[in-house]
């Protein structure tokens, strides 16, 4: 009983204790701009469907970010796992790719702004899709390729990366057994390879939409944005409302948490065998 409540008590003391020296700052700094009283923030975050100064909601563009991010990393987990799986089993393959995709590991995704700006200009999926009005219109002009592109280059390494090596770490003898038994190269991905390295995989995918969320602040800075909690954060700040700033900046951790949460859960549930074995 003793143990239960301190593993419900320990989360929240971090939490408590900034939210305490948060109030204290406040008061004494007494300065709206510099840092806003917990209570105003707390308020915004209460009213999430409320229109805050002509740019929507905070639920809205939300809303409009995790479009965005899902769009963006689905798109990388797409091209990274399969590259991934490829380049972990097959030797050749590795030395083929892994020189030319380590040349553009280290560049930031913020450094790709005005090469995908020249590539992609303002186009979005209104463009390709023909709709010119509408709601419809407004929904897929929401959606930039330079946005995406953004967003796909943050989450692609560090999946790839665990995919690989979780291809590599798993046990040559499971591999030969398969085909001493008799199956074929697609059974060995299908029934060996891919479920052994899975671990890994979900790893990665966890640590590419962290960095995924991160990348979409830059992501919505982009010319053409008019939506997006990044947009909604970055434009306030130019209005001095530094609690729509701190109200959208909790917002991204709520979503990301609760993103992981879910990676989190599936980890346990689907892969604890693997800490037992350990």
């Amino acid at each position: 009983m003793k143990d239960r409540a301190l593993s419900l008590t320990l989360p929240i003391i971090a939490p408590a204790l900034l939210a305490v020296t948060w109030m204290i700052l406040a008061r004494q700094i007494s300065n709206q701009v510099i840092l806003p009283g917990i209570e105003q923030v707390a308020e915004l975050l209460g009213n999430p469907t409320e229109d805050l100064i002509s740019m929507g909601s905070l639920f809205s563009n939300v809303l409009v970010s995790l479009v965005r991010v899902i769009m963006g990393y689905a798109i990388a987990a797409f091209v990274a796992i399969p590259l991934g799986i490829v380049m972990g089993y097959y030797g050749s393959v590795f030395k083929f790719f892994n020189g030319f995709l380590n040349l553009f590991r280290p560049i930031p995704p913020l450094a790709w702004v005005p090469l995908v700006l020249a590539w992609f200009g303002v186009s979005s999926l209104a463009t390709i899709s023909g709709v010119e009005t509408g709601q419809m219109y407004i929904y897929l002009n929401n959606i930039k390729f330079s946005m995406l592109f953004i967003i796909f280059i943050g989450a692609f390494y560090p999946i790839l990366t665990s995919t690989i090596h979780g291809v590599r770490n798993v046990n040559k003898t499971l591999i030969d057994s398969a085909r001493v038994l008799g199956a074929s190269e697609y059974q060995v991905f299908m029934k060996v390879l891919i479920p052994a390295s899975m671990p890994s995989i979900i790893t990665g995918m966890r640590i590419g939409l962290g960095i995924a969320w991160m990348c979409l602040v830059s992501a919505e800075m982009l010319p053409g944005s008019l939506s997006g909690i990044g947009y909604m954060i970055t434009h306030a700040f130019t209005l001095a409302s530094t609690d729509i700033v701190i109200a959208g900046m909790i917002s991204i951790g709520i979503v990301g948490t609760l993103m992981d949460m879910v990676f989190r859960r599936i980890e346990h549930k689907k892969f604890s065998w693997r800490r037992q074995a350990g």
